[in-house]
């Protein structure tokens, strides 16, 4: 058996592991029935379908050939730790950290800061687009968690609400 497109194959490799993980771990709860299903049938059959998802990937890496075995490349750390990093930010900024004294700064500065960070992950940045998508995206979750799911938690800075 030999490799065509090794990215193909690893990522084949990877939908194989990451589906049987979930449908193993999903065999710790009551499965049920199609008809009466328990909490572990949707992880379980999702599980499976991206591990047999994984393996026609795998199957396909083996059999179709490509111009030049379509090597893996290098590891793009900095977008990597940049897109990492923007979602502990949006965490610290949403919930704050009161056992080191830093406060909960609410949903909208904290979709401001995990937009903002996330952005330099990208080829180019832009300000002035990032603030755009930020307000966008803030409003758009004000309407649906707060005024349209009624969810509970701080949308503005401690300082400011008190």
């Amino acid at each position: 058996m030999k490799i065509r497109s090794q990215r193909d194959f690893f990522s084949g490799l990877l939908f194989v592991t990451a589906g049987a993980a979930f449908a193993i771990g999903a065999t710790h709860y009551n499965i049920g029935s199609g008809a009466r299903m328990g909490p572990g049938y949707f992880p379980l059959m999702l599980g499976a379908l991206l591990a047999i998802l994984g393996l026609g990937v795998i199957l396909g890496s083996v059999t179709i050939e490509t111009a030049d075995g379509e090597p893996i490349g290098g590891i793009a750390w900095k977008p990597l730790l940049l897109i990492i990093g923007a979602n502990l930010i949006f965490g610290l900024m949403l919930g704050g950290l009161p056992s080191i004294g830093v406060p909960a700064m609410g949903l909208v500065v904290a979709i401001y800061a995990l937009v903002v960070v996330a952005s330099l992950a990208g080829a180019s940045f832009s300000m002035k687009a990032a603030l755009i998508l930020s307000t966008v995206l803030a409003i758009g979750s004000y309407v649906v968690f707060i005024l349209g799911l009624s969810l509970q938690f701080q949308v503005w800075p401690t300082f400011i609400t008190g």
